[in-house]
């Protein structure tokens, strides 16, 4: 798994500081690889002159990979090299990065001399190094600035989702919404100008964190809900690496039955991550359910034991079958919160079903292969800072696809074919959400007549104490009475364990996903139009993602606890 650093910074750097400037980048790394050393450093840089050739040459030396979005042509881009030694160093980094071609925008062609027309191509630089790292690393005299495509504008856009001078095609979704993916390291540097000081009250060289999560504030630490949520995304690489022999045997392949077609770039990386996370997912939920199950039967334990203690008071030794069960429960809560069992199914199921729509949505060509925006951003973005990492994941999935090419149309009916699929066959996510809902209707039934049969057991049993009590022999009637109390509660557990599973909230979700589908499938059924299958797919996909987010809050508040001991 990789931590994408992405830089901005002044192109007339002061010479006196670069030495020291190279220090603290070089510090900067090293604390990030020490600090989270199971993650791969990957260097986002567009190479200009300046700030960004002096951070891709420390990478360099420090052995980390470079990722260079390109906004024009290499020759038009060359244009604006102010000395053959910071060309040289440009063509020798970019012969050793990955380089991604983005767009050349309407407004400013292919061979357009205007400053506009070339700072629209820089924002979009800034716009997709910031929608693609998870640290912004920022070369900046701390003033603001209009000017479009500079680096106050981008730093700008990494804490606020606005860029000076610059919209992209749709509004982002991250501008009234907490952006997890506002983290930036300044390090504060002159410009040799005549007015190059840095911003009144900051001296060259500092250093900070900086979010708009925390209200603009400078820190010399990273924000703990930052450096948890990257610690998560060691959580998963680690995971992954423990289990990768059993996932590579037994994990899902949504490109199994791929057919003989072109397979775009990258595509490969993205279904390798969906498989590791799909079969974590179901690893983790299946320690969760047997936690789930062990607990609540020990409560029933616990309280039958008790039961019997209280009409038979010579037999002592249930007093230590108690305390067994009691201990035993909460030994189970304690080693699942210890190795966050639970939080990790929710994310990881989470993380799974975001990679399948990032799969198919690349393979359909609904995505725009030469965007600078995070296709994805919305995904989760209503849920905690912690979460973010799931997101990560999917930009570092989103930096492995090709762009310079559009998947062959013919993908298109095959992942309507695998995605969607057909109830007859029993195929895709409209035979899955119908096979789930059935499930989940008849686990909710035995709740139901569990409570029906405990709740009528009661009755007659009430019944026969009032009618024929006399007649009993002192062992009947503690019989009789341990039942009256202990057929209640086991359905009141059952009760709790079904809501602990969420299974009558879930029925609504399966039902209402399946209704999606099958909606997506009458109107991909109905038109042969290309453009408006796409679409229908966006929908889907975003209608997928926004479900998956609700069962992820649903889910986090009904975590394993051990009350029902």
């Amino acid at each position: 798994m990789q931590l994408t650093i992405g830089v901005t910074g002044h192109r007339d750097l002061v010479a006196e500081e670069i030495p020291e400037l190279k220090a603290i980048v070089r510090d900067f790394f090293v604390y990030l690889a020490n600090e989270y050393s199971s993650l791969e450093l990957q260097l986002i840089t567009p190479l200009a002159e300046g700030s960004d050739s002096l951070v891709a040459e420390v990478a360099l030396e420090l052995g980390i990979a470079l990722i260079v979005p390109l906004p024009m042509s290499q020759a038009h881009y060359e244009e604006d090299f102010t000395n053959t030694a910071a060309l040289g160093f440009f063509r020798d980094a970019l012969s050793q990065a990955k380089v991604i071609h983005l767009r050349t925008l309407p407004d400013a062609g292919e061979h357009s001399d205007t400053d506009l027309d070339r700072a629209q191509q820089y924002a979009q630089v800034g716009v997709f190094t910031s929608n693609h790292s998870q640290i912004l690393l920022s070369l900046w005299d701390g003033k603001p600035s209009n000017a479009t495509g500079g680096t106050a504008g981008v730093v700008n856009y990494h804490l606020t989702a606005v860029m000076p001078g610059f919209s992209v095609a749709e509004e982002s979704p991250n501008l009234l919404a907490d952006n997890e993916n506002d983290l930036a390291y300044h390090v504060v540097c002159s410009r040799d100008r005549p007015d190059g000081q840095p911003l009144e009250g900051l001296k060259p060289l500092e250093t900070s964190w900086l979010t708009a999560h925390y209200g603009f504030e400078h820190g010399d630490h990273m924000p703990l809900d930052y450096q948890v949520m990257l610690h998560r995304l060691e959580d998963f690489d680690t995971d992954e690496e423990h289990h990768k022999d059993v996932i590579e045997e037994q994990g899902a392949n949504l490109l199994a039955e791929a057919p003989a077609l072109h397979l775009p770039a990258g595509l490969d990386v993205i279904n390798r991550l969906f498989r590791s996370a799909d079969w974590l997912a179901i690893h983790f939920q299946k320690r969760v359910s047997n936690s789930l199950f062990a607990v609540h039967s020990l409560a029933v334990l616990a309280g039958l034991v008790f039961m019997m203690y209280s009409e038979y008071n010579e037999l002592n030794y249930l007093v230590f079958l108690f305390l067994f069960a009691f201990i035993a429960g909460f030994a189970i809560y304690k080693v699942g919160e210890r190795r966050q069992w639970h939080r990790k199914y929710l994310d990881y199921r989470a993380l799974a079903e975001g990679l399948r729509v990032q799969v198919y949505w690349n393979l359909a060509g609904v995505i725009d292969v030469q965007s600078a925006e995070f296709a994805y951003d919305n995904f989760l973005q209503k849920q905690d800072v912690d979460l973010g990492w799931i997101r990560h994941v999917m930009r570092s999935a989103s930096l492995a696809r090709g762009r310079d090419q559009v998947p062959p149309d013919a993908w298109l009916d095959w992942v309507i074919e695998q995605w969607v699929g057909d109830e007859q066959e029993q195929s895709g996510q409209l035979s899955y959400y119908q096979r789930k809902a059935a499930e989940k209707v008849n686990r909710y039934g035995y709740t139901t007549l569990l409570g029906n049969i405990s709740l009528w057991t009661g009755i007659l049993i009430a019944l026969l104490l009032a009618l024929a009590g006399s007649g009993l022999t002192g062992d009947q009637r503690h019989i009789m009475l341990i039942l009256m109390g202990i057929l209640p509660l086991m359905a009141g557990i059952r009760e709790a364990y079904s809501h602990k599973k969420a299974e009558k909230e879930l029925i609504k979700q399966y039902r209402f996903m399946h209704g999606i589908f099958a909606n997506a499938k009458r109107l991909l059924d109905s038109s042969d139009d290309v453009d408006f299958r796409r679409r229908v797919l966006r929908a889907l996909g975003d209608a997928a993602l926004e479900e998956d987010a609700e069962w992820i809050l649903m889910h986090r508040e009904r975590p394993l606890e051990h009350g029902g001991i």
